[in-house]
């Protein structure tokens, strides 16, 4: 028997033996597969449209993602992001402030000078580095016990979970600004 399109064997005549292919349609009338023009489904385009689900990364639209961002999903990377910065620059500017102190008074005066002016106050550098830890360790301590709360199997509910997450930003910048506006009434 003679596969579909490929002319038949010498004596089959092109008769019944010679069945359209699934998703080809004849045009032409002639019972000779040669006279026959076949239109075929692209692989890349079937026939028929199906409806599929999207994955929740695709994009739609110019960069528009599936998905919209939240207040939980920004707590969370702050949340790490911090972790890890106060671990390595807190971790570092306290070696280095230990070392200063236990190296003597030149060796402290140069870590004074990086962060105050002459006066004692501090300069730009010191105040984007102090009131950043502070906020940090604010946010950073916010974040885990809205974490603690949610270990707990709580606050799931979206409404909920958004001002957990909104509150966290609320407190940290709350807090910090309190910190350092009573080390300035101290001072």
């Amino acid at each position: 028997m003679a596969r579909a399109g490929d002319g038949g064997d010498a004596g089959d005549g092109g008769g019944a033996a010679c069945i359209p292919p699934p998703g080809t349609a004849w045009t032409a009338a002639s019972s000779h597969p040669s006279d026959r023009q076949e239109t075929r489904a692209l692989a890349s385009k079937p026939a028929i449209p199906h409806k599929r689900p999207r994955s929740p990364h695709a994009f739609r639209g110019p960069m528009q993602l599936h998905y919209r961002w939240g207040p939980a999903m920004t707590v969370s990377i702050f949340h790490r992001m911090l972790g890890s910065g106060m671990a390595t620059v807190g971790a570092l500017l306290l070696v280095w402030w230990l070392a200063a102190v236990a190296a003597g008074d030149a060796a402290y005066a140069v870590f004074l000078d990086v962060f105050t002016t002459d006066a004692g106050a501090l300069n730009p550098l010191g105040w984007i580095v102090g009131v950043g830890l502070t906020w940090s360790v604010f946010q950073h301590m916010a974040s885990g016990i809205r974490h603690l709360v949610l270990d707990t199997g709580a606050a799931y509910e979206l409404k909920i979970n958004k001002l957990s997450a909104v509150l966290c930003f609320v407190f940290s910048i709350a807090m910090t600004a309190l910190f350092w506006l009573y080390l300035g009434v101290k001072a």
